[in-house]
């Protein structure tokens, strides 16, 4: 049986037992409870009553955090030469095409998004069994796919994410890191969880959202009261 450490033991004592806490609360406690040398994430998980295998219950969409994620994105803009200068002076990490597809090919991916024009994705589609499972492959709905290369670069590095629901119903996505002032974990949090309730699906029947978990990076989960978490 493993031992609980020292750190996790005041943690769960901290948070209790069946205890439900408000987001503004939750977001004050996630950097109480948060002993990492590093600056830790704050995650978000989201328990939707949707079906995920029927199409007209999933649940997918973009959202733009007010003050972003506090992460890094590595972004690989796939485009014409045309584009090369709008991609490179809006902040894409790695610009290119041919020489990047041959890369991806063999096997390279260490980038966070990769943003595309249209006419480019006919030469990606072979690569989708590669990019689909490392959730990497352009899509038009998440705008990676778009002719406006260089403020879709901008949008994803001042924090806007895509996400989507997985095949357990939960939504999940960092909200922040733990050095984020308690408000700012709330916005973001606030914000995502507002756009999650407009995209559902008419489809779904009775509770919408089940329940909200806030942790960060190996810290126990906190259970929040969904009606905080939205405006």
């Amino acid at each position: 049986m493993a031992r609980i450490t020292k750190n996790r033991k005041l943690a769960l004592e901290k948070i209790g037992q069946d205890k439900i806490f408000t987001l503004e609360a939750a977001s004050k406690l996630v950097k109480e409870i948060t002993s990492t040398k590093f600056d830790a994430s704050v995650d978000i998980d989201v328990r939707l009553g949707v079906d995920p295998r029927k199409a007209n219950q999933m649940v997918r969409g973009v959202v733009s955090l007010p003050h972003g994620t506090g992460k890094e994105v590595r972004v690989l803009a796939l485009v014409t030469p045309d584009k090369v200068q709008e991609a490179t002076e809006a902040g894409a990490d790695y610009v290119g095409l041919d020489d990047y597809l041959e890369k991806i090919k063999g096997g390279w991916a260490d980038v966070d998004v990769i943003i595309t024009m249209p006419p480019i994705m006919g030469k990606l589609g072979p690569l989708g069994r590669f990019l689909g499972p490392r959730g990497l492959m352009p899509n038009p709905k998440s705008g990676t796919v778009t002719m406006e290369v260089g403020k879709a670069v901008k949008e994803i590095k001042q924090g806007k994410i895509d996400f989507k629901v997985d095949k357990y119903g939960i939504v999940h996505t960092s909200v922040g890191k733990v050095s984020f002032e308690p408000e700012k974990i709330v916005d973001n949090a606030k914000e995502f969880v507002n756009t999650i309730v407009k995209l559902k699906p008419t489809a779904a029947k009775g509770t919408y959202i089940k329940s909200i978990y806030l942790s960060s990076t190996m810290s126990p989960g906190i259970q929040v009261d969904p009606k905080s978490a939205q405006d």
